[in-house]
């Protein structure tokens, strides 16, 4: 458990690092709303501390960025800039790309190894660690009155971050690989899927039927419409 615990003291320079990715997003997504200068804060506050707020809380600790005096005024910083700066940030979208794909991948792993450290199962480390994740973006959404970005087609978001939040809660759980190797591995691979899956086009997987589509199969293979009547 030694291990987990240095793992866990990660740098606050690279967590607000984080932070300030996801207020940029919100920030920039409130700027072409043509939201006032307090819609631009709170949009770049969810989408920069939502995501560690749900976490605290589910975790039942005292909540990182109200302790730590250094995150409120970060985002503060970051919701500024893009209100006085959206024209200039919106050109430099592939940057924003790739930061918003390392993000998820830090966030996620930020996430699960808390909970790991506070004994959690295996389930709630990973569903701690998509919280984590995604909840910024949720609570982003949720203001801006759409539909949640996670649950509708597109590029991989939640998918990414449940599938790397998966590896981590096993290898560094059951499997009791060493937690630094496991967490480099996880931030690479999460950020890594994101990424492709923003410049591949590749879509999360939708709702199936599987019996209708069975029968299409075995109507195609007997030569008929699967509507024409026995």
């Amino acid at each position: 458990m030694s291990a987990a615990v240095d793992v866990l003291r990660i740098p606050v320079a690279v967590d607000l690092a984080a932070v300030v990715v996801g207020a940029l997003t919100g920030g920039l997504l409130a700027a072409r709303e043509g939201f006032a200068v307090s819609g631009v804060l709170l949009l770049a506050i969810s989408g920069g501390l939502g995501g560690g707020l749900i976490r605290d809380v589910l975790l039942g600790v005292p909540v990182v960025a109200l302790t730590n005096p250094a995150y409120l005024p970060t985002v503060a910083l970051t919701a500024m800039v893009t209100f006085f700066f959206a024209g200039w940030l919106s050109r430099a979208t592939g940057l924003l790309i790739g930061l918003d794909a390392l993000t998820l991948g830090f966030f996620t792993v930020i996430g699960a190894q808390k909970a790991q450290l506070a004994g959690l199962p295996v389930a709630s480390v990973v569903l701690i660690g998509v919280a984590t994740a995604v909840g910024g973006a949720v609570i982003r959404d949720v203001l801006l009155a759409q539909r949640a970005d996670i649950v509708q087609p597109g590029p991989y978001n939640a998918v990414a971050a449940l599938i790397g939040a998966s590896l981590l809660a096993v290898l560094a759980g059951p499997a009791e690989l060493p937690v630094l190797p496991v967490a480099a591995v996880v931030i690479t691979f999460t950020s890594g899927l994101r990424l492709l899956s923003v410049l591949r086009g590749w879509s999360a997987p939708v709702a199936i039927d599987l019996p209708l589509r069975a029968r299409n199969r075995w109507s195609q293979r007997r030569g008929r419409s699967p509507d024409d009547s026995v």
